[in-house]
């Protein structure tokens, strides 16, 4: 039997309809998405159908991936259409349900789109949010994808051991921070790269990285990360490519792995980007270099959201998030996220 309930939280359900907002794709980006390339429209509150559930957004993610999601060509999804609702995990409260296992009052994250509210299906839930003890919008990165992309792309891509050097490009950053965090939860030596003394500063202060290089200030990288892992690099976890990882690679120690997790410093994929080659370093150091997309370990989230919620309770992984107020930041704010100017990890709240 189905729960229906006519119950709105923060509506005025038999009165005057709610509107519900929302960021849609207006034009397809030839590189970097700007916040022209976005239209926010206005229409009514949308109602649920059996089997549906109606959420209020509280908070919407902000990711890297996002510019793969409007590119002209597909890579592991198919491009948001134009005139579509801009594809984004969100978290908020069920506000009506039709479906048996969802009521008014669940906190529930999943793919609902850049809107104020979104009539789902459960297939469009990632999960419950149960951590009543912990914030909200921490469903969205640290017990979210960007924290379930760290645990996994070190752990099982990277799979450091005790007294292994971790390198971490955009260290400060919402993956990167957390790479650093966890091995040193395994007793790895960590050296994170970010660009900025006060994001270096956070590197060393708030995330634990026994060394942390400000790139952009640093005259000689190679020299700086040679002093900073004299015994060589046994994990890269890279976030950039480009220049950064050029350089990182030269410092490879023997059977070292390199976790490709993200391609930031490249503004467009076409026409495809070249510069030094990779497979001498590769060879000669016996190392590994693997790409993986987290949705690949969705069988294991539970695993990895327990694991992680418990080192945020013992503060053994700390977080940072920048919240934009209101739906009228989101259109820039994925070219935000590649300007660099964001603390950690980039929410808009609605």
């Amino acid at each position: 039997m189905l729960a229906q309930t006519g119950y709105h939280a923060g509506t005025s359900k038999g009165n005057a309809p709610m509107s519900n907002r929302q960021v849609r794709l207006a034009s397809r980006p030839g590189g970097i998405p700007q916040a022209e390339h976005f239209a926010i429209v206005e229409v009514p509150e949308p109602e649920p159908d059996d089997g549906q559930i109606l959420v209020r957004n509280r908070f919407l993610s902000v990711e890297p991936a996002m510019r793969g999601w409007v590119s002209t060509v597909a890579n592991y999804a198919q491009p948001v259409g134009i005139g579509e609702v801009m594809r984004s995990f969100a978290a908020g409260d069920v506000i009506e349900s039709r479906h048996p296992d969802f009521a008014p009052g669940d906190r529930v994250v999943g793919m609902f789109g850049w809107q104020t509210h979104a009539v789902v299906g459960s297939a469009a839930i990632t999960r419950k949010v149960t951590e009543d003890d912990l914030p909200l919008s921490a469903a969205l990165h640290v017990l979210g994808l960007t924290g379930l992309t760290a645990y996994f792309g070190l752990l099982d891509i990277g799979q450091p051991e005790e007294g292994d050097t971790v390198v971490v490009s955009t260290a400060a950053g919402s993956v990167g921070s957390f790479v650093g965090q966890i091995a040193r939860t395994r007793n790895c030596r960590t050296v994170g790269i970010t660009g900025g003394p006060e994001k270096a500063e956070l590197c060393r202060t708030r995330f634990g990285y026994d060394a942390a290089i400000d790139y952009k200030s640093t005259p000689d990288l190679d020299a700086a990360l040679g002093a900073a892992a004299p015994r060589g690099v046994n994990v890269y976890f890279d976030n950039t490519s480009g220049r950064i990882s050029d350089v990182v690679l030269r410092h490879l120690a023997v059977g070292a792995r390199v976790v490709i997790c993200g391609t930031v410093s490249q503004p467009t994929w076409d026409p495809w980007p070249t510069g030094p080659r990779v497979e001498r370093h590769l060879l000669v150091r016996r190392a590994r270099m693997q790409g993986f997309v987290v949705l690949d370990f969705e069988h294991r989230f539970d695993e990895a959201i327990a694991q992680l919620a418990h080192w945020v309770r013992q503060d053994r992984l700390r977080y940072e998030e920048e919240i934009l107020d209101g739906i009228e930041q989101a259109p820039d704010a994925i070219a935000r996220l590649y300007r660099g100017e964001n603390m950690g990890k980039l929410l808009v709240r609605v």
